[in-house]
């Protein structure tokens, strides 16, 4: 189990070397979910070995699916699906389970489940999706502690306006809206990269969608969806996660099978701290940094394009170390500075009050011992640990392992002295 295994790094490695970014979790779990409504065998190409998508495709598997991998592709039969409750175990496993919302109304147009569990942000609260499928002629009531929904007569196209670009909203509505009768409008849409590489899978499911990508998105009903093959979009955070690692060693790194166009909302960030980037077609982009970089003036994190909020804790532990002072203001979630007790440990000047983080840069970190209890929090302790004097033991990598396919070997890869035990 991985909640009893520890990484032990040896800092002080410069990272240098060639990576490849491996498809993105917050792609794959939809995806996953979208395949429900597929009447057949859906072809997923680099989709990534997470236990995130090892939880999606055992509730796949609970509700009749057949799920089969071979390397990086994800095959799932949902020809003959026949359950239609997710159990509570089940949910509880991913943040991100409420995706099977849409998809399982739009399918059988009822379901049973539970609240999504996962890291611990503060409240994620699911009422925008619960609000917009009620518009759409679903009947959802709680009883304890489960969602019981229903849409007996069908789901019907509405005109949904969300107060705030949720992206499992936006997701969830596309999900439900596809197979409806009629015509759907949301307004305020998600614009995420995630967003259009699902309504891209949809669309050549025969879904008819479009603006995706854009913060109107008109989606027209069809009766039935076929199954097809895509390939899972690469993992912007994964991507940004590596380039902290490289930049907080004084390293240089070359990323293959990546989207800088996806990335546009920190690559400014980091340019604007002394890191210097090159991209290039393919996929393809080189960084590299100076001894030590500055400190980013207030980064405030925002729903895309703009600072992403899953990539601000590797950020705080990159900024660490840098020239100066950063502020960083967490405006997604309440809940989001978990792993600044633990960068302290390593030696990091950091105070937190409320939504807002300020960091010190420091000379050098000291390597100790630090547990991660989130994902992303758990990536930030592994990149300021990289750059620690001495040896660090991270646990916790229940959290680490839900988002990175094999994070140690990938960073081993490129000089890092890092082991899993």
């Amino acid at each position: 189990m991985n909640d009893r295994q520890k990484l032990i790094v040896n800092g002080g490695r410069r990272l240098e070397g060639e990576l490849r970014v491996h498809g993105a979790k917050n792609s794959a779990l939809p995806l996953l979910s979208a395949a429900v409504l597929a009447h057949g065998e859906t072809v997923l190409h680099n989709c990534p070995a997470l236990t995130d998508v090892d939880a999606a495709c055992r509730i796949l598997t609970h509700i009749g699916c057949k799920c089969r991998r071979s390397g990086d592709t994800v095959t799932v039969d949902a020809a003959n699906v026949f359950g239609s409750e997710i159990p509570d175990n089940l949910m509880r496993e991913m943040r991100s389970s409420i995706v099977f919302l849409g998809a399982m109304l739009g399918r059988m147009g009822r379901c049973r489940l539970s609240f999504p569990g996962g890291c611990d942000l503060g409240s994620r609260p699911i009422d925008l999706h619960i609000s917009a499928l009620r518009q759409m002629g679903a009947r959802i009531g709680e009883e304890h502690g489960f969602l019981e929904c229903d849409a007996g007569k069908g789901l019907h196209g509405a005109k949904i306006v969300l107060s705030f670009p949720s992206v499992g909203a936006t997701e969830n509505i596309l999900l439900a809206a596809v197979t409806a009768k009629g015509e759907t409008e949301i307004h305020n849409a998600a614009r995420e990269p995630e967003i259009a590489d699902l309504s891209d899978y949809l669309n050549k499911c025969g879904a008819k969608i479009r603006g995706a990508g854009e913060s109107v998105i008109v989606v027209d009903g069809v009766e039935r969806l076929e199954p097809c093959e895509h390939s899972v979009i690469p993992d912007r955070i994964a991507a940004g996660t590596y380039i902290c690692a490289a930049m907080i060693t004084h390293g240089e790194l070359i990323l293959t099978h990546c989207r800088p166009d996806h990335m546009n909302g920190f690559l400014q960030v980091l340019e604007a701290m002394g890191a210097r980037i090159y991209t290039y077609g393919g996929g393809k982009m080189y960084i590299t940094g100076k001894k030590r970089l500055n400190a980013p003036p207030t980064v405030r994190t925002m729903p895309y394009p703009g600072f992403p909020t899953d990539i601000q804790a590797p950020f705080t532990a990159l900024c660490t170390t840098a020239e100066g002072t950063s502020v960083f203001v967490e405006t997604i979630f309440e809940n989001r500075f978990r792993h600044v007790p633990e960068l302290v440990r390593l030696g990091a000047s950091i105070k937190t009050e409320g939504r807002v983080c300020v960091v010190q840069g420091v000379r050098r970190l000291s390597g100790a011992k630090v547990c991660a209890a989130e994902l992303r929090g758990g990536a930030a302790l592994v990149v300021a640990a990289l750059a620690a004097e001495g040896t660090s033991e991270i646990s916790g990598l229940q959290y680490i392992d839900r988002g990175y396919e094999c994070l140690e070997g990938v960073l081993r890869s490129v000089g890092a002295d890092i082991k899993r035990v």
